[in-house]
């Protein structure tokens, strides 16, 4: 079993991502991740920033320390990023809950959700819990990341697996890695594609103007249906 999770997972679930987001993008699906915004927009706004602060800088921590694995912390300056790399976590999942919340109630959100949806979210605050809690119980994880983990990483992208440490971890250190394999698989298939196509030339372009023809408060309250909203306009 540990060759299949460690060994042979990494594998499907890289092949699948790259081959998966190819087709996806030729056969015309839309790299998006279908904002529901428009449909509610205040517990969105209050969920999505924390979250996308929260796992941005988990994820660059991680990516930092899987590309230079020499660049470490020690003493006083290791205790600082931890502190400030759990911080971010606990953002990140306090963000992801409120708008798992928010797919699974509002009604104007759940009529454009599917099963999707709700595994790949499940699957992110999974994972961000299971970062947190070998943050709290399995300490200085920037130092053994690099010295355990980013060997065995770049052992799968080097095409010579090496899972004698990962094998032997603890079971929440195993979780962990089991986990961001799947949701790498997921990705082709999810809302979580739009990160492929981030739009990075957002922060340079000037800003963009949107005039309503409707009454925004209308459009986006809740609990209006949709037949009651004021009538669009002869030119759209």
């Amino acid at each position: 079993m540990d060759i299949f999770w460690f060994g042979a997972l990494p594998y499907v679930a890289l092949a699948i991502f790259v081959i998966g987001s190819i087709y996806r993008y030729k056969v015309g699906f839309k790299y998006s991740s279908l904002s529901s915004q428009f449909l509610e927009s205040q517990k969105f706004s209050m969920a999505s920033l924390p979250f996308h602060i929260g796992i941005i800088a988990v994820f660059f921590a991680h990516l930092i320390v899987f590309i230079f694995p020499s660049f470490s912390f020690g003493g006083s300056t290791l205790v600082t990023m931890e502190t400030i790399m759990l911080a971010f976590s606990l953002m990140a999942i306090v963000g992801l809950g409120l708008l798992l919340f928010r797919r699974l109630t509002n009604e104007r959100v759940v009529m454009v959700t599917n099963k999707m949806d709700i595994i790949i979210e499940v699957l992110i605050l999974v994972q961000l819990i299971t970062g947190v809690l070998i943050a709290l119980s399995l300490q200085w994880g920037s130092a053994w990341y690099a010295s355990n983990m980013v060997p065995y990483l770049w052992s799968i992208f080097t095409f010579s697996p090496d899972i004698a440490a990962v094998a032997v971890a603890p079971l929440l250190i195993q979780l962990h890695v089991i986990g961001a394999f799947l949701i790498i698989l997921l990705i082709p298939f999810s809302r979580l594609v739009h990160f492929l196509v981030a739009p990075l030339h957002y922060i340079t372009r000037p800003y963009q103007v949107v005039r309503w023809n409707w009454d925004k408060k209308t459009v986006r309250d809740p609990d209006i249906p949709w037949e009651e909203v004021v009538q669009r306009p002869k030119n759209n």
